[in-house]
């Protein structure tokens, strides 16, 4: 049976549509859609970074991920869950953090959307087979370690802010808001250090799952550092003061996100559709 015609596979590969359909509304919409965001220039710049690069890399990617993936593509397969957890942890700052706008129901449909056809696509991946092609030369415990250092610079940037406030009282700040800080600590504490975590310990074990999360997370993860570094010049042209001093960072991130995912992948033996 064709990945297509698996029952679960075929209801992820029918919401990847809807996704798809809706993610290029929505990053168009907000692009060109003149004061659609009722947000602090910090915020409103960082929503046009995502938008940008959803409408020109996310999208893309995740349309010809699906395409090869139903044609038997295990390579393309692991980069299609890896954009629906793009899709699932990006519009989850849209939705909890986007002051009210006419897209809302978009940002709901979304996140929504994305986390059942994660979870039919996790559900119904054969990882057992996907692991097996993985050549015995693949610097697992290399990409593992760097996981586990990614997880930890992460969760030690949000804690070590929020133990600076139980000490002194001084309330961390993002962008200057408080909420921006909860936002985004919440979701990178709650979504990507356990996972990363979790992948990272099952990698350096040579775990199944560790090849599949390794892969998943660190494609998705070097899409959000171009997310990361896109706000830069839409902040600069807002005026927000030190616009660019993180895009190196967010730039050497997102590369080691990028050469961990294409060593992955990149040891995957071909399979049907490349």
């Amino acid at each position: 049976m064709s990945p297509a015609e698996q029952p679960g596979l075929k209801s992820a590969y029918t919401l990847s549509t809807i996704i798809a359909i809706l993610a290029l509304v929505q990053s168009a919409g907000g692009l060109f859609i003149t004061k659609l965001y009722r947000d602090n220039a910090w915020v409103t710049a960082a929503w046009h970074g995502n938008d940008l690069v959803t409408l020109l890399v996310a999208v893309p990617i995740l349309v010809s991920a699906r395409v090869l993936s139903m044609r038997g593509s295990q390579r393309a397969q692991l980069v299609w869950l890896a954009m629906l957890f793009y899709m699932f942890y990006n519009y989850a700052f849209y939705l909890f953090g986007a002051a009210l706008n006419r897209f809302f129901p978009i940002y709901v449909s979304l996140f929504t959307l994305s986390i059942f056809a994660l979870i039919f696509g996790l559900a119904r991946i054969d990882v057992n087979s996907t692991t097996r092609e993985f050549r015995p030369s693949t610097p697992a415990k290399l990409i593992s370690g760097c996981m586990l250092l990614y997880a930890a610079l992460v969760a030690s940037v949000w804690i070590s802010q929020w133990l600076r406030f139980v000490l002194t009282g001084k309330i961390p700040q993002l962008g200057g808001s408080e909420q921006s800080y909860m936002l985004v600590a919440s979701l990178d504490l709650s979504l990507q250090v356990p996972f990363l975590a979790i992948g990272a310990y099952w990698l350096w074990k040579l775990q199944p799952w560790g090849y599949v999360l390794g892969a998943v997370l660190m494609i998705a993860d070097a899409i959000y550092m171009l997310v990361l570094v896109a706000f830069s010049p839409f902040a600069a042209k807002a005026g927000v003061p030190g616009a660019w001093d993180q895009a190196p960072l967010w730039g050497f991130v997102g590369a080691g996100c990028l050469i961990a995912s294409g060593l992955l992948l990149g040891n995957l033996h071909s399979t049907e559709g490349g």
